[in-house]
């Protein structure tokens, strides 16, 4: 089954880390996404790898929706953005990206990155959506994440099933490639 993967939310970091090749990696998922005409759904800020995000998909003609909430909005520099939504909080501000995204990709970031893969992670286990989620192994920047999957599926906390959901590659035009041609499956996680 081929997926259409108009809008990918990409979680990552407000910061943009101690390794030169976040910054280069960030700014070249930014390229792919905008030559595949894939658009970018992110959390708006214009600081870390977001920006770089940001801003290598607008230098590549794509387009970018940025979802911030309205105390973020009042403390941070802008980029001129394709479309723009304020919102009141960070749950709103979640559940608009999740709302606008095909799929969704992390990249290396802090605990903020973590949380936002968890969820919409959670939420595919529990059969709230079943849109491809990706992750971009940076660096290995996401290594123990995954060690620490096998670790739950391992100790029976976690179905391999679900496991494998995530989509984990090095490359960003491979990584895009697997999510379209991600199967959707909805796995229920209280059958054995």
């Amino acid at each position: 089954m081929s997926n259409s993967l108009k809008r990918i939310c990409v979680f990552c970091g407000s910061s943009l880390g101690k390794n030169i090749e976040y910054r280069n990696e960030a700014k070249n998922l930014g390229k792919v996404m905008a030559l595949k005409k894939i658009d970018l759904v992110y959390g708006g800020g214009n600081v870390g790898l977001m920006g770089e995000l940001a801003r290598s998909v607008l230098h590549n003609n794509g387009k970018v929706t940025g979802v911030i909430p309205k105390k973020l909005y009042d403390m941070v520099d802008h980029i001129e953005l394709s479309d723009l939504h304020i919102v009141n909080d960070m749950h709103e501000r979640k559940a608009k990206m999740y709302e606008l995204a095909d799929g969704f990709i992390a990249l290396p970031g802090g605990i903020g990155t973590l949380e936002e893969l968890a969820e919409v992670f959670t939420w595919y286990q529990l059969g709230y959506h079943l849109k491809p989620i990706g992750i971009l192994n940076v660096n290995n920047f996401f290594e123990g994440l995954v060690r620490f999957l096998e670790h739950m599926v391992a100790e029976g906390f976690l179905k391999e099933e679900h496991r494998d959901i995530l989509i984990v590659d090095k490359n960003p035009e491979a990584l895009i490639g697997k999510m379209f041609d991600h199967n959707a499956i909805n796995i229920d996680k209280w059958v054995k």
